[in-house]
């Protein structure tokens, strides 16, 4: 879908005045800030794989999710808990 170009001053005036603006955004090269995705490889021993996948399945979860999830808790300082 071809989105109508407008300034971001009238963008952000009718956006103010609640007026959709959606037909003036371009979705398809939208950006979520420090939400891009870049992959990675990394390897596991074995015994940390049936560890993860053991905890993953009480969770409820993939591996992946929970990899994540571990990752993003010590990083911001272990405040979050996954139970």
């Amino acid at each position: 879908m071809k989105s109508k170009t407008i300034s971001t001053e009238e963008f952000d005036r009718r956006f103010d005045e609640g007026e959709d603006v959606s037909a003036s955004v371009d979705w398809d090269a939208a950006r979520r800030p420090n939400r891009e995705v870049k992959r990675v490889n990394v390897d596991f021993p074995v015994w940390m794989v049936r560890a993860l996948d053991k905890e993953a399945d009480r969770l409820g979860v993939s591996r992946q999710a929970l990899i994540k999830f571990v990752l993003d808790s010590h990083l911001q300082g272990g405040s979050r808990r996954c139970e």
